[in-house]
């Protein structure tokens, strides 16, 4: 364009220098709202039928086990159960949100949609992983909600910072690994495969149902490895204020700290991957 001086001035800055400087927030927004939108569309199946399906859990294991007026830790059974089974809905949707981002987009071929944008590859991980937070946060409620109408169920918050802490890392953790096993997928098997040998044994062997001091020493060991008890104890322990976790209150205070690095640690792999461009730009 021509300015008051008649010299002629660019309109663009000069190639190969970036326009977006820092975070672009725009980008990383419409991702969050694209991605949200989309599971929001068809929150029946979403958001309500896992509040259902984890009812239903509770209804059949309080009938099988709960009888008598069995207590653990202190508690009716039921409502033992049921923080367990709340923050186990949370996970595995979250998983399932963002596992399934990437992988529809490689099988249909719309992935184009999500990497010719100007988004970094920890944008492009941060709006996924929050959107799949959201999901899982939605399910949360909704699944808390239709526990508390059950007879039986009280769920009282004897330390809100864990439900809270628990809660997000489980979500952030399942999310993160979705994103993982949708960039190694190549058809919706795969990602199946996933869920079905390695999501779901890990949460169901995780102290859902059981505090893992009835099990032999070998099988508590192998139960301390898996991070989903801890997500899973720690969250029982804001509704509860007891855990198998360890003895005090600092035992969990540890457990908050190390998932937390471990979600971390977690982020920066799958950040790296996503770098590299494994099985997605190659």
């Amino acid at each position: 364009m021509v300015d008051n001086s008649g010299e002629i001035t660019r309109r663009f800055a000069p190639r190969g220098v970036p326009v977006i400087q820092g975070i672009n927030r725009i980008g990383l927004w419409s991702l969050y709202c694209k991605e949200v939108r989309r599971f929001l569309k068809v929150q029946t199946q979403t958001v309500w039928a896992p509040a259902v399906t984890t009812l239903l859990f509770l209804v059949i294991f309080t009938v099988a086990l709960g009888r008598s007026g069995r207590e653990v830790l202190g508690v009716s059974f039921a409502t033992f159960v049921a923080p367990g089974l709340i923050v186990m809905g949370m996970m595995q949707n979250a998983f399932a949100n963002s596992s399934f981002s990437l992988l529809s987009g490689k099988i249909q071929g719309t992935i184009i949609d999500l990497l010719m944008p100007p988004l970094s590859e920890g944008e492009l991980m941060t709006g996924i992983v929050a959107a799949a937070m959201t999901r899982a946060i939605m399910v949360g409620f909704a699944v808390a909600l239709a526990m508390s109408l059950y007879p039986g169920v009280d769920l009282g918050a004897a330390h809100p910072w864990a439900i809270a802490w628990f809660g997000l890392m489980g979500a952030a953790m399942l999310a993160l690994l979705g994103l993982l096993a949708s960039i190694w997928a190549e058809k919706f098997d795969h990602n199946a495969a996933v869920t079905n040998f390695v999501i779901a044994p890990l949460s169901l062997l995780s102290g859902t149902f059981y505090v893992i001091d009835n099990l032999a020493p070998f099988f508590q060991a192998i139960s301390r490895l898996n991070p989903f008890f801890y997500v899973i104890s720690g969250f029982r322990f804001g509704f509860l204020g007891e855990s198998d976790i360890g003895d005090t209150n600092e035992a969990v205070i540890h457990s908050a700290l190390g998932l937390g690095i471990f979600v971390l640690l977690l982020g920066f792999v799958t950040y790296r991957v996503l770098k590299s461009g494994w099985k997605i730009k190659e």
